[in-house]
C-alpha cells in the first residue's frame, strides 16, 4: 500500500469506513480461483491466514479448518451480550471464478482503483462484504464494543463451485462452530435499484433457487464416419440440448416473487399481470435478467463432449446443462425435463441442492430496513428471490434463517447483474464505504 492508499491521519483511530477499502484491495490481490478442481485453484488458504490475521490482531481466535489441501475456511465467534440469544452467523466467500486477464481493461488481481470504483475479481462476488464485515468487527473490537448477541463470523473455500470444500464441509464437520446460530446473513442482497432521487429499492434476498447440475447422455452406435449412421449419439444429445436449451418452463409464481412484483408495482405505477409477468419485468433495466430468472425453472445448456477423432462416430456424447428451480416446485422439475429432452436420454446429476425460502418478516428485517434508512433517506427494503445459489443451502441443514444482505448503495446506471462472473468487475469505492456505515447500525440492532 502506498502513502496515498492509506487513511488520513486525522489523530483518531482508524474507523470502518477508513480501512474497507485497503482490505477489500488486499484480498482482491490474493487470486483466490476457484476452476472447479482442486488441483488447478489457487489462494483459499492464503485469504484465509490473512482474514484470521485480522481477526486475531484485534483479539478475535479465528479457526482455521481445511477440507484439502489449500481448500481453507475460517470461523471466528465474537461473544455478546446475551449469549441466550440465538446468534447471527454473518458469512462470505473467499473464492473467485476464473478471469482472463486479455478480456478486462485492468489486471483483474490487480486490486485498481480508478473512475470511483475499485476493480478486480470479486470486487462484489464477494470480497466486497467479507471487508466490510472484516473492518465493521476490526473498529468494534478497538472500541471495545459489545454486540447485543453472539456473532459467528465464518470466510470460506469453495462457495464458486458448490461450496463441497467450504460451507457443506464446515457444516458437515465442524457443526460446533456454528453452535446456536439461529439467523444468518450473506451475499447478493441489500443492493440498490434506483426508481428516482426520492425512493430506492434494496433487495433483502429472502429465497433463492435450487441447484440442479447435471449430465445428458446420449448413447448409440459407433462406426466409420463415412457410413451411414441413423443411431448417431451425437445427433441424439444435439436434438435434446436444442430443445432443451429453447425451451420455456411454465410461468410459477412464489411468494417472495409476488410480493418483490407487488412493490415494483406500486414503485413504478405500473401494472403487473401476475400470469404473465415478464412484460412489466422487462421494464426493470439492469436488474430484469435477475429476477427474470425467478418467475420459471431453467435449464441451461453450458458443455458440450464427445468424440475423439474426425472419422470416427462415438458410442457416446455428453452434454452438462445448469438448471435451477423454484421453491416448491423443485419435485416436478425432472418430469418437465424428461418432457423436453425424450426418453432416451441418460440423466446424470453432478450437483442437487435445494432453493430456500423464507418470509420478508421479523425483528431482523426491521434491523435492515432500518439501518438503510438511516444512512439513505430514499431507501425502501423489499424481498426478492436470487437467480443463483449462496452458501445458505448449507446452513440451511442447521436450521438456520438465512437471508441475502451485503448492503451496498449503487450509482443507478450501473448493470450490477453483469458484474457477477463478468469482464471489469467493480464495486463504488463509495458503496462500500455507505455498506460498512449500514452493516454497523444494522449489527449494532441485530
Amino acid at each position: 500500500m502506498t502513502s496515498q492508499d492509506a487513511p488520513a491521519a486525522t489523530g483518531r483511530p482508524v474507523s470502518a469506513v477508513d480501512e474497507v477499502v485497503e482490505i477489500c484491495r488486499d484480498l482482491l490481490r490474493i487470486d483466490t480461483t476457484n476452476t472447479g478442481d482442486t488441483t488447478t485453484s489457487a489462494g483459499e488458504r492464503a485469504a484465509a491466514e490473512y482474514v484470521a490475521a485480522k481477526l486475531a490482531e484485534v483479539g478475535l481466535e479465528p479457526e482455521i479448518r481445511e477440507s484439502a489441501p489449500g481448500r481453507t475456511s475460517v470461523v471466528a465467534r465474537y461473544e455478546g451480550a446475551d449469549r441466550d440469544r440465538g446468534a447471527l452467523l454473518v458469512h462470505g466467500h473467499l473464492d473467485v471464478v476464473p478471469a482472463d486477464a486479455s478480456e478486462w481493461s485492468v489486471d483483474p488481481f490487480g486490486g485498481e482503483i480508478k473512475d470511483g470504483y475499485l476493480w478486480g475479481r470479486g470486487a462484489i462476488d464477494m470480497k466486497d462484504f467479507d471487508a466490510m464485515a472484516l473492518a465493521v468487527v476490526r473498529q468494534w473490537r478497538r472500541e471495545g464494543r459489545v454486540p447485543p448477541r453472539d456473532l459467528v463470523l465464518a470466510f470460506l473455500a469453495d462457495e464458486e463451485a458448490g461450496g463441497r470444500y467450504g460451507a457443506h464441509f464446515m457444516v458437515d464437520n465442524h457443526p460446533e462452530l456454528f453452535e446456536g446460530c439461529t439467523e444468518a446473513i450473506g451475499e447478493v442482497g441489500g443492493f440498490s435499484y434506483t426508481v428516482d432521487e426520492n425512493l430506492r429499492l434494496y433487495l433483502v434476498e429472502t429465497a433463492e433457487k435450487g441447484i440442479e447440475w447435471l449430465r445428458l447422455i446420449a448413447r448409440g452406435r459407433p462406426g466409420h464416419g463415412s457410413m451411414v449412421n441413423d443411431d448417431n449419439a451425437i445427433t441424439a444429445l444435439s436434438e435434446a440440448v436444442a430443445r432443451l436449451g429453447r425451451h420455456k418452463f411454465p410461468i410459477a409464481m412464489t411468494d417472495t416473487v409476488r410480493a418483490f412484483l407487488a412493490q415494483v408495482s406500486e414503485a413504478l405505477g405500473i401494472e403487473v399481470d401476475l400470469d404473465d409477468p415478464e412484460l412489466a419485468i422487462a421494464k426493470l433495466g439492469p436488474i430484469a435478467t435477475i429476477i427474470g430468472a425467478t418467475v420459471r425453472n431453467t435449464a441451461n445448456p453450458t458443455r458440450l463432449e464427445a468424440g475423439y477423432k474426425e472419422n470416427v462416430i462415438p458410442s457416446r456424447a455428453v452434454a452438462t446443462v445448469d438448471c435451477r428451480t423454484l421453491p416448491g416446485h423443485a419435485e416436478v422439475f425432472e418430469k418437465q425435463l424428461r418432457d423436453v429432452i425424450g426418453p432416451d436420454i441418460d440423466i446424470e446429476y453432478i450437483e442437487r441442492q435445494p432453493p430456500l425460502e423464507t418470509a420478508f418478516d421479523g425483528p431482523l428485517v426491521e434491523a435492515m430496513s432500518a439501518a438503510l434508512l438511516a444512512e439513505d433517506p430514499a431507501a425502501r427494503a423489499v424481498p426478492y428471490m436470487l437467480s443463483g445459489g449462496t452458501d445458505a443451502k448449507a446452513f440451511q441443514k442447521l436450521g438456520i434463517r438465512c437471508f441475502g444482505f451485503a448492503p451496498l448503495r449503487l450509482p443507478a446506471d450501473l448493470n450490477f447483474g453483469a458484474l457477477f462472473h463478468g469482464i471489469d468487475e467493480r464495486v463504488p469505492v463509495e458503496g462500500l464505504k455507505f455498506g460498512v456505515r449500514v452493516l454497523d447500525r444494522f449489527l449494532a440492532a441485530s
